[in-house]
């Protein structure tokens, strides 16, 4: 989230703030001097790095280390909370992008601390707020929403064709047979560049376009057979196993 607000932690480690976007809002490329922990009410953020993309689906969030430049794209109608943080508040703060799974706690805490003043005195219940929502963050658990950006010019070529067409039902041989490269050297190049194989990658692109179909209103059927399910049970099972409930659920968190 860009913002033209002074970000000034003299008097407080985290500075909270609200914003609503409309579908179809981006925030241009921008960076901050703090880090930053942006989490998503409704709706889905895209956010995007030279690294990759995070997807932030309703409930979750997304951590940016400081400096790290990104650019935000909004899908439906999206209610942002974020929370800027001092990046030497703790030695043990994340140092990498992540989506995030936030605690009920810790969004009762970013809304609680919205309406906190700006000075606080020692002992208080706003200094007992701040300190807990920084302990919250640092146990916040890691998920696998992020896709990230090869380095090679032929993995970045791929990852392109695939994101283009992904009713196709992509193999790794396949891909390897597309850049004339054997199954084994293609897996051992997406596993240095990337950290996981082909087919995960495939796996993610294909979850992530989901949940912003999703948040605008389309049909678990047709989402799931626009991205080359056999069936929209296929698809519920593996929205199930990698979040935890079926498509027709998610979205109707608060």
């Amino acid at each position: 989230m860009s913002t033209t607000l002074p970000i000034n932690f003299e008097t407080r480690p985290v500075i909270p703030l609200a914003h609503d976007y409309s579908h179809g809002e981006r925030e241009p490329w921008h960076q901050h001097r703090c880090a930053q922990l942006l989490y998503s009410l409704s709706g889905v953020v895209s956010v995007h790095t030279a690294q990759g993309c995070w997807i932030i689906p309703p409930s979750r969030g997304v951590w940016l280390p400081a400096g790290v430049v990104h650019q935000l794209t909004i899908t439906g109608q999206v209610a942002a909370r974020t929370l800027f943080v001092d990046p030497f508040a703790r030695a043990d703060l994340p140092t990498e992008c992540q989506v995030m799974q936030v605690s009920p706690l810790l969004r009762e805490l970013i809304i609680v601390a919205l309406d906190l003043p700006d000075h606080y005195a020692a002992n208080s219940r706003a200094e007992r707020v701040y300190e807990l929502i920084l302990d919250e963050i640092r146990g916040m658990s890691v998920l696998p929403f992020n896709l990230p950006e090869p380095v090679s010019s032929a993995l970045k070529k791929l990852c392109m064709l695939v994101r283009n067409d992904l009713a196709k039902p992509w193999t790794t041989s396949e891909a390897a047979t597309l850049l004339n490269l054997s199954e084994r050297t293609l897996l051992r190049h997406f596993r240095q560049e990337i950290g996981f194989s082909f087919s995960e990658w495939v796996r993610r692109a294909k979850l992530m376009e989901a949940m912003k179909r999703l948040a605008l209103g389309q049909s678990v059927l047709r989402v799931a057979l626009d991205l080359g399910y056999e069936s929209q049970s296929a698809f519920s099972t593996m929205f199930r196993r990698r979040l935890g409930m079926p498509p027709s659920h998610y979205f109707h968190l608060s």
